[in-house]
């Protein structure tokens, strides 16, 4: 898994936390942190994509 993917994938479950956390806690502005998780997890999704079309195209030629 590449660095990027890891630090992405760290961002999401950490933003997630905090926005469980927060509403937990009555503080609704803690739902900023769902796009941040959002935007998180389409950054891990492109790496991941990128990386096995690295590998594929590495093992045909």
């Amino acid at each position: 898994m590449p660095r990027t993917s890891l630090f992405a994938l760290i961002v999401v479950v950490l933003a997630l936390a905090a926005a469980v956390v927060s509403v937990a806690q009555g503080f609704w502005l803690g739902l900023i942190w769902v796009p941040m998780a959002g935007v998180a997890s389409n950054v891990l999704w492109m790496n991941r994509r990128r990386a096995k079309l690295a590998s594929q195209s590495a093992e045909q030629g």
